[in-house]
């Protein structure tokens, strides 16, 4: 039997040994014309995609000037389900999500925010987390 453990804590690794996967959060509003306009704050999504937008954009203000972080934004805000954690959706790589969404992601630097982002599920922000 062992007797010695490594004192190093252990945790998912930011990349694979691969190198290609990266971890971030986001805050998304859905609109009338997403895949699915619907999430678990709202049965029936009305709003329109400027709409939508218009919201994201006051989201990303409040973000950028310090008053708010994406996390604590998306817990109440956010249409995805991620929303009770944060916005975070873990570790991904290339080709796990849609294509707008994961060039957004991979640009960033751990720690960035991007600009609204627009996929088939509606509009986004994205926070690389590492």
């Amino acid at each position: 039997m062992a007797t010695h453990h490594s004192s190093a804590p252990t945790r998912s690794p930011a990349v694979s040994k691969d190198g290609d996967k990266i971890r971030a959060a986001h805050l998304l509003i859905k609109h009338q014309d997403s895949r699915r306009p619907s999430s678990w704050r709202e049965n029936e999504i009305t709003r329109t995609k400027e709409e939508a937008t218009s919201t994201l954009l006051g989201h990303e203000a409040r973000i950028r000037s310090g008053q708010a972080s994406l996390g604590d934004l998306a817990m109440t805000e956010s249409d995805c389900s991620s929303a009770r954690k944060k916005g975070d959706l873990g570790y991904f790589g290339r080709g796990d999500m849609q294509k707008e969404f994961e060039e957004a992601a991979f640009a960033l630097k751990p720690g960035e925010v991007s600009h609204v982002v627009e996929t088939a599920s509606g509009v986004h922000l994205i926070e690389r987390l590492e």
